[in-house]
């Protein structure tokens, strides 16, 4: 059964801390913090659209969750004056489904769609003429009556999110004009955006804590915003509501998230390569029946941070712990273990 982490980076299912988590995103690119690289490109297509008195190119953001996909299109919808509408690649479940979102646009709006990897085929298939030539192919009946119909769209610019590179059709990547990485914050940005959210929620944080905070925030904003909703909780109940170092070290302890970020659910990734085949490497489908998580969890939520902060490897062979992940979990690597090779006779 997967264990519910307060450092998973999905999107919030409570309808109330989505609201929450909508109030502090930042509307415009003065607010964004961080991802410096990516706005300066979005900035410059920005201007020479402006310029041109044209719609934005299609963009294709990718990258871990968590990191701003969501509020960067937002952002990029204000700074071009336009209008944008959101959906995701699993609410879109049919081409009439995408026929009308497309047809209710007006020129320069943005469709923004989240887990575009994950459209289905057929409506993909509808995608390639809108995206390319702003045409709609719709189909009217079925067999030998069927009529092919060819509808003018807006022009507008389809902004497309995904965790998931690898698993985009090649011909709906190559119609995006721009395709950015969204990278990891600093622990610096992470800390300014979490002051940041104190001041939009009304909390009064210590920048001491606050960079502890950000310490163990993954370095991902959407996790950051919300172990300081949970430590303002702590601190509410427990304290005068101001969350100073003593109140913050408490709330995470309490949280059982440790100074690197990591949560149980790390702990026991790299525990189980450890104990189970004395640090790897071990194939991911053996790692997914060792933790009972989805292989695509432990590829989309787990690794990217372990990766990042030095704690896991990839290797031709599977994964493999490093020195520094034993060092965390106050393990010993077992001095009489060789790592097996394949056999050259």
């Amino acid at each position: 059964m997967a264990i519910e982490r307060i450092v998973d980076a999905a999107e919030e299912a409570d309808e109330q801390e989505q609201e929450l988590e909508q109030t502090l995103r930042p509307k415009d690119f003065a607010n964004y913090i961080g991802q410096e690289r990516l706005k300066k490109n979005i900035k410059l297509a920005i201007d020479a659209a402006k310029k041109r008195g044209e719609p934005l190119d299609h963009v294709l953001l990718y990258g871990p969750p968590g990191l701003g996909k969501t509020t960067m299109a937002s952002v990029i919808a204000h700074e071009m004056g336009a209008q944008i509408r959101i959906t995701s690649g699993p609410a879109i479940e049919r081409a009439g489904d995408l026929a009308s979102l497309l047809t209710n646009l007006q020129d320069g709006d943005i469709l923004f769609i989240d887990e575009v990897h994950r459209l289905h085929r057929t409506v993909e298939e509808v995608l390639y003429s809108a995206m390319e030539d702003f045409k709609l192919d719709i189909m009217l009946g079925k067999g030998p009556s069927a009529k092919s119909l060819r509808l003018d769209l807006p022009k507008f610019t389809l902004i497309g999110a995904t965790t998931r590179t690898g698993a985009l059709a090649a011909p709906l990547r190559d119609r995006f004009g721009m395709i950015h990485r969204l990278e990891f914050y600093t622990a610096q940005e992470i800390s300014q955006i979490i002051e940041r959210a104190a001041g939009i929620l009304g909390i009064q944080v210590d920048p001491v804590a606050a960079q502890e905070l950000a310490l163990r925030a993954r370095l991902t904003p959407r996790i950051a915003n919300r172990l300081l909703r949970r430590v303002r909780d702590y601190a509410d109940v427990n304290g005068d509501g101001i969350i100073d170092t003593v109140i913050s070290t408490k709330a995470l302890e309490l949280l059982e998230v440790d100074e690197l970020g990591l949560d149980p659910g790390d702990r026991m990734l790299l525990t189980a390569i450890i104990d189970s085949h004395n640090g790897g490497p071990v194939g991911v489908e053996t790692l997914a029946a060792l933790t009972a998580e989805e292989r695509s969890t432990i590829e989309d939520f787990y690794e990217p941070y372990l990766l990042q902060i030095g704690l896991l490897e990839r290797t031709p062979r599977g994964r493999k712990v490093t020195a520094k992940a034993y060092t965390h979990l106050g393990k010993q690597p077992k001095t009489n273990h060789i790592e097996s090779q394949p056999s050259l006779l």
